[in-house]
This record gives C-alpha cells, structure tokens and sequence, in this order.
C-alpha cells in the first residue's frame, strides 16, 4: 500500500506533479502509459506516481486500462475541455486556414498554441502531395525553440524573455546539440529578419518545416501556423514562396482571431510590421 504524502509536501509542489503526470498521459494516448514509464517521463518515483494516478482515477481525471494497467485519460478531463472550449478553441477559425496552406503547397499543414514553454499541436491537415512527414500530430508538444512552429514563435518574443527561457531550458540536453543556446540565437536571429522560421531537418533527418507566428489581440505571438515535408520540397528555391504564403495566411489568422478577441481579450490587431508588409507586397 503506498504510503500517504509527507506532511511538509506543499500544494503547490502536489499540483505541478499532477499537471506534470497528465501532460505525460496525454503524451502517451491513446494507447496509455504504463506507470513505471509515467514516473520516469516526470522524474517521480514508481510509488508517488501510482498513488497520485489512482487519486486522479478516483476524481475521473485519468482511467487505468484492467487488462493491461496502462493509464489514459479520463472522462472529466473531457467535460472540462468542452466547458472551456468557447474561450480558448481558436480551432473553428483556423481550419479553413490550415487547410487552404495544405490544398496550395501539397505539404501537410498545422497549427500549434504556445503553452508555457511548449508548443502544442491542434489542427493537422494533409495536402495531396503522397509523400508526408509523420514528426507532427494533433496533441504533440515541443519546447519552444523546437520545430518550427515552437522557433516561429520565440523568435517574436521581446530579447528578456528568450533570454530567461534560454537560461532555464537544456534544449541541447534534450534535442541535441543543434539545439545549443547559440545555434537558437542565431535561427531566432534568421526568423526575425525572414518573418518565417525553417527547421532543416533538426527533429527528424530529411523531414523540414517551416513556420510563422499569429498574433493575439495584445500583439504576442500565441500560435503558429507550419507547413512540413521531405527535404526537396523545402529547397531554397521553395522557401521563400512558401514563407510568404505562411505569413499572408498567418496574418488573415491574426486579423480574424483579433476581430473575435481571442482568447478572451478586448478585439484588436496589433501584429508585427513583417506581417503586414508581406500581405503589402503586389
């Protein structure tokens, strides 16, 4: 039986360890995490994470599997999600966007939604071009900084908070060394001048994308909208055709989601410079 939490454990440091333990089953769906491997993803130990699972399937928050014991997602997490839906699901807007970016470039296109220091993928949609990257699903999470979607939007932060993000994440430690501190400096450097940020391959070797940030209604960069593929779709010719298209269609993103202001803010547009001069251009 496992024992119950030490007395001096603080709310807070029990509730980071719950978001921590859902963010690792929702990365595990929908064929479920084991215990052991849910511990290890979130630095707990095998008992301490057994004893908050089985109190998150007590409240509905997660279900355990009988026949195999692996953890998924449970039904509140559902009726919360719909109850939430009206403020932040920009989902109903974007896809038409996604999926005139799929439809024009062939590539498979995306949105993603900044979350802390994460960006997680919504929207999927697959051109008709037959030959597809598999790196990104709806539900997927990557640092900031990672794919170019998470790149897309460091790069539109202000200077003190990619710094402070730099000094606190070990992205070389996770994602490999073309992901050291300066390696990011200089491709947020490159994705302020272009307006469009470019992973060559740095997830998966031979599998590019390409992305640009959307705007919420206070002008910080929230999404981003990404277009990935095989390496000779993506050849410099290509480039800055589809980086165009993504930041003409990043800004009609921005103008609709500033028009219905989202999520929850008073409407406005205030997008930076590069996007409205691209839309601009003849």
């Amino acid at each position: 039986m496992d024992a119950p939490p030490p007395a001096s454990e603080a709310p807070g440091d029990v509730v980071g360890r719950v978001a921590a333990l859902l963010r690792a089953v929702a990365a595990h769906e929908p064929s479920g995490g084991r215990t052991s491997d849910l511990a290890r993803a979130v630095g707990l130990a095998r008992p301490t994470a057994h004893r908050l699972l089985s109190s998150l399937a007590d409240a509905g928050l997660v279900d355990r599997d009988p026949a195999d014991g692996r953890w998924q997602l449970g039904p509140e997490l559902w009726f919360m999600g719909s109850a939430a839906r009206a403020r932040y699901d920009v989902t109903a807007l974007a896809q038409p966007v996604v999926r005139r970016l799929a439809q024009a470039t062939g590539e498979s296109a995306f949105l993603s939604a900044r979350r802390g220091d994460e960006t997680i993928c919504l929207l999927r949609e697959d051109g008709p071009f037959p030959i597809r990257s598999h790196v990104l699903h709806e539900g997927i999470r990557f640092p900031l900084g990672v794919a170019s979607a998470g790149l897309a939007i460091l790069a539109f932060l202000p200077d003190p908070e990619v710094e402070a993000y730099l000094t606190r994440a070990d992205l070389a430690a996770s994602h490999g060394p073309a992901h050291s501190h300066e390696a990011v400096r200089e491709r947020v450097a490159v994705a302020r001048s272009d307006g469009w940020a470019l992973n060559p391959g740095l997830i998966v070797e031979g599998s590019w994308g390409m992305g640009a940030a959307v705007f919420d209604s206070q002008g910080a960069p929230a999404w981003a909208l990404s277009l990935t593929g095989i390496e000779h779709r993506f050849a410099p010719a290509r480039q800055k055709e589809l980086g165009e298209l993504l930041l003409r269609e990043a800004h009609a993103l921005t103008t609709a989601l500033g028009r219905e202001g989202y999520p929850g803010r008073a409407p406005g547009n205030r997008e930076p410079s590069h996007l409205r001069k691209v839309v601009a251009r003849p």
